[in-house]
């Protein structure tokens, strides 16, 4: 670990030794797994074993199943208490610009609602300051519930997390980046559980044939996939290509289509500017 992380991870795991307990919003993702690894290192007490820390994961239509699973697993495996709740999408189904605000106001909102009844006042989460160069709305809803964010506090860079991530043997620190199923359906379209569920499903048919990044924008009766473009010649081979879009098809997409640009996270973003952002 070279000076700059080392002093990074100190600074980190003296901070969050000072909260004394703490909830970690645990999506399974990168950062929060190192967010929630590290509030293990720092909290755990032996007299107070599993008081001190409390992942909480919410389960809803655009969460890929999976990755709940790997949440309880990875839990499990760190004996960490582990509590997984239930939200709708209703709120924000309508698929407004602030989408991300409103999800992120209501599942912070009931994340609340959990630590109050454990007793516990630090709620954290694992945005970085990677994250402010996208549009992310849903950074207000934190700073609204007085969310704390370590990784930010302390300059932490995605690189900094996958880096710290590997020092520590964290199975996360390459997994692919992940945004929830709602960020593949265009602003303005309603979002459904159908769309999610074919979503999802599509997604898990990419990763089974040994894609690592990548995503399934829905428009309409179309999936627009975006992939690294190295992996343009293995998808376009006609038996994986084939595959694709038969059972894309068996899924409920009339058409599919490969973006010629390859993946970029929140592409969709990018037409805010014709609804008026």
């Amino acid at each position: 670990m070279d000076d700059i992380l080392k002093k990074k991870y100190d600074n980190i795991i003296n901070y969050l030794k000072s909260l004394n307990s703490a909830v970690v919003a645990y999506s399974a993702g990168v950062d929060s797994t190192l967010l929630l690894y590290l509030a293990k290192l720092a909290l755990d007490k032996k007299d107070k074993k599993d008081k001190n820390v409390l992942a909480l994961s919410a389960r809803s239509a655009q969460i890929p199943k999976r990755e709940i699973e790997e949440a309880q697993i990875f839990c499990k495996k760190n004996n960490i208490r582990h509590i997984v709740f239930d939200f709708s999408i209703e709120k924000f189904a309508n698929n407004p610009k602030e989408r991300c605000y409103i999800c992120k106001y209501e599942i912070f909102s009931k994340i609340i609602e959990i630590a109050k009844l454990n007793n516990i006042s630090n709620i954290l989460e694992g945005s970085n300051i990677s994250d402010n160069t996208d549009y992310r709305p849903g950074r207000r809803a934190l700073s609204e519930l007085n969310i704390l964010s370590p990784f930010c506090i302390y300059n932490f860079t995605k690189e900094d997390i996958r880096n710290l991530s590997k020092e520590l043997n964290l199975y996360t620190y390459n997994k692919p980046s992940f945004a929830c199923l709602a960020s593949r359906i265009p602003y303005g379209d309603i979002i459904t559980e159908k769309k999610l569920n074919m979503i999802d499903s599509a997604e898990e048919i990419l990763a089974k044939l040994g894609f690592k990044q990548f995503r399934v924008r829905l428009h309409k009766d179309i999936a627009r996939i975006e992939i690294n473009e190295e992996d343009f010649e293995k998808i376009i081979q006609k038996e994986i290509k084939d595959e694709i879009t038969s059972k894309f098809k068996d899924l409920g997409f009339n058409y599919t289509a490969l973006d010629l640009l390859g993946y970029r996270s929140g592409s969709l973003n990018e037409v805010l500017e014709n609804l008026g952002n």
